[in-house]
């Protein structure tokens, strides 16, 4: 395995949910690091808008 690739699996490992402590689904965008469960819930609180 390249070097690169374990660079990339060691980040990976590191990226977890600010709320929940989560691995799966989180979101980096705008530096938020929450899971889409968690972004869900706060989404409204922090400015976003759900459009239909």
């Amino acid at each position: 395995m390249s070097k690169e690739k374990r660079d990339l699996k060691e980040e990976k490992k590191k990226r977890k949910c600010r709320m929940c402590g989560t691995r799966q689904a989180v979101i980096r965008k705008y530096k938020l690091m929450v899971c889409r469960r968690c972004f869900k819930e706060i989404a409204e609180k922090i400015g976003f808008k759900k459009f239909d």
